[in-house]
């Protein structure tokens, strides 16, 4: 369980350098309102990572650290990154279910009913981007729609 714990960490950190790496995307395409909306992701992601190292730590884990892959850099439209972001999702929400289905089997309570809050938050996380994604579709590139989404993210809190 620690091993996977461990990995889920890393799985966290890279999903906050991800949205660093869009931020810088959207900051560059002028999109400041997707950029705020990614770099509000990225603390979001980081206090993931963060629980995890701190359940770790509660339960006498070691806290293996390891290098955090290389994220993309460029995207050809906001669809894309958003639609990447999206995928990414998906592929959190099947480790952390991965990670539900191993504390039922090793039958460790304690670990299950933390990840409980992340089986939650991924529904959360996959519905916020989905509902971006249909809207750039919706939009299918006019300028205006793209600068009043934009500037709609630029108000996340």
């Amino acid at each position: 369980m620690e091993t996977e714990l461990n990995k889920q960490l890393n799985v966290e950190l890279y999903s906050g350098y991800l949205y660093l790496s869009m931020a810088a995307y959207f900051e560059n395409s002028n999109y400041t309102g997707f950029a705020h909306w990614a770099k509000l992701q990225v603390k979001e992601e980081q206090e993931h990572g963060l629980k995890f190292f701190d359940y770790l730590l509660e339960r006498g884990h070691e806290v293996k650290l390891d290098a955090i892959e290389k994220p993309k850099n460029t995207w050809e439209s906001p669809l894309e990154a958003f639609s990447d972001a999206l995928n990414h999702e998906r592929k959190v929400t099947t480790s952390i279910n991965n990670l539900v289905k191993l504390s039922k089997q090793k039958d460790d309570y304690a670990t299950e009913v933390f990840l409980q809050w992340f089986v939650t938050e991924q529904v959360e996380e996959e519905a916020n981007v989905s509902e971006i994604v249909e809207k750039i579709k919706m939009i299918k590139n006019h300028p205006g729609g793209l600068f009043m989404l934009d500037h709609r993210l630029s108000k996340r809190k």
